[in-house]
């Protein structure tokens, strides 16, 4: 069997010397007799895994050691609801507090329509009327005068819009609120400075390992301010104090992750990665900028370099294109349901050899029907 090149969105391709290694140790990890699923959470086996797991992705994101790092489930849109029941209690607890969304896309609409159950929600900023085609620049938010925090998705998986800079929150004149960022689908591909976010979250299942592991990051003077009704297993503090253990954390999914850490880490860490996603980026991105017969729509300053949406300029083909694609093992191509058109996600694991094949299949496509 020849694997093919997945550009899926998540659950997304893993590394194929991750893949393999886990098939190796399936039935017996490190010559425990057990295989990874079986092993009991708490025991030697697994708690070796989880700090290993830990230490490498602190590693790998520079994390200070102020704060902490929590393997959750439920993904991101269930941290869409953590989030407020976590940063709205504290001292101020009996009131219903505002907190500020800036919305670039899918996944901050959702993550704003969650949060207005638990609090007041003030739109910052919006590019809807311009279909979420940009990333505004803080100058334009319009910030409220004491929220609780501001919350941004750095990258949108479905409209393709990437923040490639951090929003200063003492330079918007708000130094002690936290920015909290849905880091779902670009964490990993570059570096980022972890010490500008009071909290960064997202689903494992696009630039990390398997779905069923969320990634949380907080800052440690944030924990310890749920919400009174908070489930004891989302209250980030219980959470830190049981070390990610409080309930039975997603084994499997952490054990996958931390192959795909030591992986990345094995190929440069994240500026080897960053260069390499680059290019893949700059291919894709520079044969769709001269082709008359595709178009993209978002700016080119805040392209995404893991999400790239496109699409044909007769919407006729698109079923044909699609066709074709899977018959030269190119999968996953078709744009989310939302926006139409196709959407390719390159991340991490996609290798420079897929977005060749896809450039060449575009090239060939548009020779055949343009």
């Amino acid at each position: 069997m020849t694997r093919a090149f997945n550009f899926s969105a998540g659950p997304a391709a893993l590394p194929e010397e991750v893949l393999r290694q886990a098939a190796d140790e399936m039935l017996d990890w490190h010559g425990s007799g057990m295989g990874v699923m079986e092993m009991s959470h708490r025991g030697r086996e697994f708690m070796s895994i989880l700090a290993q797991a830990q230490a490498d992705l602190r590693e790998l994101l520079a994390v200070p050691d102020n704060y902490r790092i929590l393997f959750m489930q439920g993904g991101a849109l269930a941290e869409n609801a953590i989030i407020p029941m976590n940063l709205l209690g504290g001292e101020r607890g009996g009131e219903r507090r505002t907190a500020d969304y800036v919305v670039t896309g899918s996944w901050s609409v959702k993550s704003q329509k969650e949060a207005r159950k638990y609090c007041d929600v003030n739109i910052a900023a919006t590019t809807e009327t311009e279909q979420f085609t940009r990333v505004p620049q803080v100058a334009e938010w319009k910030l409220s005068k004491d929220p609780a925090y501001v919350h941004i998705c750095t990258n949108e998986t479905i409209h393709g819009v990437e923040y490639f800079w951090t929003p200063d929150m003492a330079a918007a004149g708000l130094p002690d609120v936290p920015l909290v960022a849905d880091v779902s689908s670009h964490i990993l591909s570059r570096p980022m400075d972890v010490s500008k976010f009071g909290v960064m979250y997202g689903g494992a299942q696009k630039n990390i390992g398997p779905s069923g592991l969320t990634v949380v990051i907080v800052r440690e003077d944030l924990l310890g301010r749920a919400l009174p009704f908070t489930p004891s297993a989302f209250d980030w503090k219980t959470v830190t104090d049981n070390d990610s253990m409080y309930n039975t954390p997603p084994t499997y999914a952490i054990y996958i992750a931390g192959l795909v850490f030591q992986w990345l880490k094995r190929r440069g860490g994240l500026s080897a990665m960053e260069a390499v996603n680059k290019q893949k980026a700059e291919l894709l991105y520079g044969f769709l900028d001269d082709s008359d017969f595709y178009r993209t729509s978002v700016a080119p300053d805040c392209r995404s370099r893991m999400n790239v949406p496109f699409f044909l300029n007769d919407d006729a083909l698109n079923e044909t294109f699609l066709a074709g694609a899977r018959e030269r093992g190119l999968l996953q191509l078709k744009g989310h349901k939302s926006v139409g058109g196709m959407r390719a996600s390159i991340y991490n694991a996609m290798p420079l050899a897929g977005v060749e094949a896809l450039v060449d299949y575009l090239r060939e496509f548009e020779r055949s029907h343009g």
